[in-house]
């Protein structure tokens, strides 16, 4: 579907705000490969852009969680992502506007770049764990209320709800809540205390750019101070992370003895919100990880 005259009105008086002087979009294409959004390349005299477009009634916040996001990221320096140029809505879209990533192919200085800037993105920290404004992942709102440990955010603002609306759509049984409330009060001695990461909180390899000096590019974040356990656990769980990228990191930021076993509690989150939005297989794949801790 094609981008209306309305919003394209929108987005050239944002770019041309952005670039300081009037601004015309040549034309736009779309750009395939999202699942959530409709996405387009933005042709302007200026250069390239990139947008995202999706229904504003029903997700009138998404794209303000992403763009606050990008631009903790980015203040945080460690690793590029692409500049949020603006946000907002047009009539029934909500949109973001962001500089355009040229990409490249991933050699190995990627991931090593990739894996010494995520340990330099989790040497930020905050006083609590979550964040002082709530997000999504995916589709799904992320509920950030900050707390002092991460067993009991893991436990009230990731696993609980998770487990709750899963039950209520029937993707998870009865005997596996149960086996939820019986990992609950174990998680306490499972973690080593560590003080909160400024965490992606997405990290999967479609997250992931490689521009096309061969810099990795961080895009679609779900940000909150976390566990730096939960981002190389996410970049375990599908795939398509090379081992030079797990090397570079534990080379800056080695984790705590016993990080082998943790990684699939780290992924329960991450799959939960895949039974939600997917359902199929992954509920399998969660009662598998809690029949090894329960």
């Amino acid at each position: 579907m094609p981008l209306s005259g309305s919003l394209i009105e929108r987005l050239c008086e944002r770019l041309s705000h952005h670039v300081g002087e009037p601004m015309d979009i040549e034309h736009s294409e779309p750009v395939g490969g999202g699942s959530i959004c409709a996405a387009y390349r933005l042709h302007t005299p200026a250069g390239r852009w990139f947008v995202k477009v999706l229904d504003a009634r029903k997700h009138p916040d998404l794209f303000a969680g992403e763009a606050d996001g990008l631009q903790r990221l980015a203040r945080a320096g460690a690793l590029r992502v692409p500049q949020v140029v603006g946000h907002g809505e047009d009539h029934d879209e909500a949109y973001l506007l962001l500089e355009h990533i040229d990409t490249g192919p991933r050699r190995t200085a990627f991931w090593e770049a990739l894996g010494r800037g995520l340990a330099a993105l989790h040497g930020h920290s905050a006083p609590r764990f979550g964040l002082e404004r709530d997000n999504h992942i995916g589709l799904l709102p992320q509920v950030n209320t900050r707390e002092a440990d991460w067993p009991t955010f893991l436990v009230r603002h990731r696993l609980e709800p998770l487990v709750r609306q899963a039950r209520d759509r029937r993707r998870l049984d009865a005997a596996t809540v149960q086996r939820f409330d019986r990992l609950y009060p174990r998680l306490d001695g499972l973690f080593p205390p560590e003080p909160p990461a400024l965490l992606h909180g997405d990290l999967w390899s479609g997250n992931v750019l490689c521009a096309s000096d061969g810099s990795p590019v961080l895009i679609d974040p779900a940000v909150h101070y976390g566990h730096r356990e939960m981002d190389l656990a996410m970049a375990r769980l599908f795939g398509g992370f090379e081992e030079a990228f797990f090397a570079a990191y534990h080379g800056e930021r080695p984790l705590e003895p016993g990080w082998p076993e943790r990684m699939e509690l780290c992924q329960l989150y991450p799959l939960l919100v895949h039974v939600l939005l997917f359902g199929g297989g992954y509920a399998a794949q969660v009662q598998a990880v809690l029949r090894r801790y329960t």
